[in-house]
């Protein structure tokens, strides 16, 4: 027999309310079913500052674990991948393997600063070159994956997929608009090719619809404000990035958005193997300097 609705309710906020108290109540909601965990971890959620999307995967989650342990528990924050549906392991179709520990992770503008970077012996790097012009994100492609040649650094090329399986790049990172956009045969392409596939999350739901593609790492974000883009979701958190990391163990993670050297502790002290950084070495007086810092950093 469970509590009442408002008991479990004030119960799961009692227990977190301290770790997520930086963010604002959000609406409840609606909701068809009368489970009785499933909508009082939703109104929990919510009041805990969770957007509906994943408030909703945190209260599937829930109730999911209450039926798997025989009894509700405030105190214990769903972090069991089969409670939000997480495929089972071994995935049946994988994306080929990367590092669990990708280290520091320069997001860079274009393939100068990809062989620039992976020279200082930055080990993963990122071209994310805007252009809508194909001749020239090919020849930016190519640029940069023959820019990282006679150097470690394992090179992902952002959103441009055709053009990273052309070049031979070691893969591609996909934001979660880039993953909806792209159906089956456009994923086994990729996959056929031997490419790694790393994908942007920005809450639970999107975790979740990550997985399904049995992605090689998984971003996690924006952990603090970043000017860099528009984002749809509030900055994550530390507290929540803890939880995230917990949820998604399986895979290598990288941490995302608005990360500083001053963050770098806090957020290894999550558990994550990886940081992506811009600012940080691209708006650096001395970028070569700064990369071995943030380096340093990653292994103190």
């Amino acid at each position: 027999m469970h509590e009442s609705h408002e008991a479990m309710v004030q119960a799961i906020v009692h227990h977190h309310g301290a770790a997520y108290a930086d963010f604002p109540a959000q609406p409840v909601p609606a909701t068809a079913t009368d489970e009785p965990v499933y909508r009082a971890a939703l109104a929990a959620c919510s009041a805990l500052g969770f957007i509906a999307h994943d408030a909703g995967c945190l209260a599937r989650a829930w109730a999911a674990q209450t039926r798997r342990l025989g009894s509700f528990d405030a105190a214990r924050w769903p972090d069991d991948p089969a409670d939000f549906g997480l495929q089972p392991r071994p995935h049946a179709r994988p994306f080929a393997p990367c590092p669990q520990q990708l280290g520091l992770y320069a997001v860079l503008p274009d393939a100068a600063w990809v062989g620039r970077m992976a020279r200082a012996g930055v080990p993963t790097v990122q071209l994310r070159y805007k252009s809508q012009d194909g001749a020239a994100i090919a020849r930016e492609v190519q640029a940069a994956v023959q820019a990282v040649r006679g150097t470690p650094a394992l090179l992902f090329i952002n959103d441009h997929w055709r053009a990273a399986i052309d070049a031979g790049a070691y893969g591609v990172h996909l934001g979660q608009e880039d993953l909806d956009a792209l159906g089956p045969d456009d994923l086994r392409a990729i996959r056929e090719a031997g490419l790694r596939l790393g994908v942007s999350t920005h809450g639970y739901a999107e975790m979740v619809r990550a997985d399904a593609a049995s992605p090689s790492y998984i971003a996690m974000g924006a952990v603090f404000p970043t000017t860099l883009k528009k984002m749809a979701t509030v900055p994550q958190g530390v507290a929540r990035l803890v939880a995230y990391a917990r949820l998604m163990r399986g895979y290598p993670q990288v941490a995302i958005g608005g990360i500083g050297l001053e963050q770098f502790p806090q957020v290894l002290a999550t558990g994550v193997g990886s940081i992506a950084v811009v600012r940080a070495l691209v708006n650096a007086d001395e970028p070569e300097a700064s990369a071995a810092r943030l380096m340093r950093a990653m292994q103190a």
